[in-house]
């Protein structure tokens, strides 16, 4: 091995590279079978689509991961601020598809999804801001601020609207503020509380009038900031065949999917419920039940291996960083794939509700696929610089 080589070397993570790029080749392999009947004339059009993205995605991780990431201290509010303004884009100049709108067309009909970098920039705003006091969360006031750092960019997401994604900060807010070192028990207690009334307040909502308490009844029916369809979804987690035809459909076709695929699936293009189309967008949200019925419980533990190797030896790097600030991004990144892996996973096997959540690396999409490599970029920043600068 030359010097110039071994020199190169000691500055990537191998072991992560190398995990990286198994799922992004698992990621078009998938995709050859379950988007192989989507566009007619062109079965593998959008593996070409996304093997393109994932080469735009690694040159933008390249680039990411060559600046060092302390530089950001000095821009991120420049950074929250473009946030802002390109969500804020999306509410008045955004194209609408299937009821959301998410996207903003940048020429000729190009068009991204601010939400997905959105997630990227609180990950690093939030590092940089947490960063400057790491020893001020010790009390239930030090979280106001910190979480309302996060909510403004999560409320216009929300208001898209698009509830898995803006859920995705709460995921980060969390993972980061453990990571800052953020009282544990005080933290946990507040996260809990939230989750007890935000259940409470849904079943009072859905509940029928004459099951509740007598001292309940008069919060029957409380009205919740949903649209139909999402409460609809809600109804069907708790109940997949209330709406078999509906809301549930896609659940329940993606249930059957899953469980048909037995020990070792009914092979590559094999699968009836993907190559006819029974599960929608089983090229993108739903990407996980192509996996389980063609390649049955094997090729879904391949799958969870990957993406636990992949996000175990994130943590390694966050463990190794040089300062708190490349702890805390790497610590959000964790958090934010984390979360996405398991709603995804859990609202394909139905122990989950739908909210739209794509799986990092692996569903079609060059918004999701581009911030998701702009995010591998920074946790190859953070280990390249854990003992010393790069340049």
């Amino acid at each position: 091995m030359s010097k110039v080589w071994r020199k190169w070397v000691a500055y990537v993570d191998v072991p992560l590279l190398g995990l990286l790029l198994l799922i992004l080749a698992a990621s078009l392999f998938v995709l050859s079978t379950a988007a192989y009947s989507l566009v007619p004339g062109d079965p593998y059009y959008y593996v070409k689509t996304n093997a393109v993205w994932m080469v735009g995605g690694l040159g933008l991780a390249l680039t990411v991961a060559c600046v060092d990431y302390k530089h950001t201290r000095y821009a991120y509010g420049a950074l929250y601020v473009l946030n802002v303004v390109m969500l804020l884009l999306v509410l008045f100049l955004g194209v609408s598809s299937r009821g959301a709108q998410r996207w903003l067309e940048v020429w000729g009909g190009i068009a991204f999804q601010p939400s997905e970098f959105a997630k990227i920039i609180v990950v690093v705003s939030l590092a940089c801001f947490l960063a400057r006091r790491p020893k001020g969360l010790s009390r239930y006031k030090d979280f106001v601020v910190p979480f309302l750092f996060v909510l403004l960019p999560m409320a216009l997401v929300f208001a898209q609207p698009d509830l898995g994604t803006s859920l995705v900060f709460l995921a980060i807010f969390a993972g980061m503020m453990f990571a800052a070192g953020a009282h544990p028990i005080k933290f946990a207690s507040v996260f809990v509380g939230v989750a007890v009334m935000g259940a409470a307040v849904v079943y009072l909502s859905l509940a029928a009038p004459e099951s509740l308490p007598v001292l309940l009844k008069p919060l029957a029916h409380v009205p919740l900031p949903l649209h139909d369809y999402q409460i609809g979804r809600i109804l069907v987690f708790l109940n997949p065949e209330v709406d078999v035809a509906g809301e549930g459909y896609q659940v329940m076709q993606s249930l059957w999917a899953i469980g048909s695929g037995g020990l070792w699936g009914k092979g590559y293009q094999m699968g009836t419920q993907s190559q006819h189309n029974f599960v929608p967008d089983n090229h993108t949200d739903f990407v996980f039940s192509v996996v389980g019925e063609e390649f049955g419980f094997l090729g879904t533990s391949i799958l969870l291996i990957l993406f636990c190797g992949f996000l175990l030896r994130c943590v390694s790097v966050a463990m190794k960083s040089r300062d708190l600030l490349g702890l805390l991004i790497v610590a959000g990144l964790v958090s934010m794939w984390a979360f996405q892996f398991v709603v995804n996973v859990g609202m394909a096997s139905g122990m989950m509700p739908v909210t739209g959540m794509p799986l990092p690396f692996m569903t079609s999409g060059g918004s999701s696929m581009g911030a998701n490599l702009v995010g591998a970029g920074l946790v190859f920043g953070v280990y390249a610089r854990r003992e010393r600068t790069m340049f």
